[in-house]
């Protein structure tokens, strides 16, 4: 499986839901809390070119927000995506 980054708060309904889906997949992902760490939350904005979290990254793709995931989900292309 392709290594996933999740960028989140932990004050985000999005961030919760996103983590949701995965989770239902057994999809372990590294999860950067971005509302303390202004580094990070740069990082992602450099990688993302977003400021809204949760931007998610599967390998070196970026993925998007919460819906686009579950877009992704509802288009069947997520576990393609996910698969090494």
């Amino acid at each position: 499986m392709k290594p996933v980054v999740i960028y989140t708060t932990p004050i985000c309904g999005y961030c919760a839901a996103a983590k949701r889906l995965l989770d239902s997949k057994d999809v372990e992902y590294t999860e950067i809390d971005v509302m303390t760490d202004a580094t990070k939350k740069q990082e992602m904005m450099q990688r993302a070119g977003r400021h809204t979290v949760p931007q998610i990254f599967i390998g070196d793709n970026h993925v998007g927000g919460c819906d686009d995931l579950y877009a992704l989900e509802r288009s069947g292309k997520l576990d393609p995506m996910l698969a090494a």
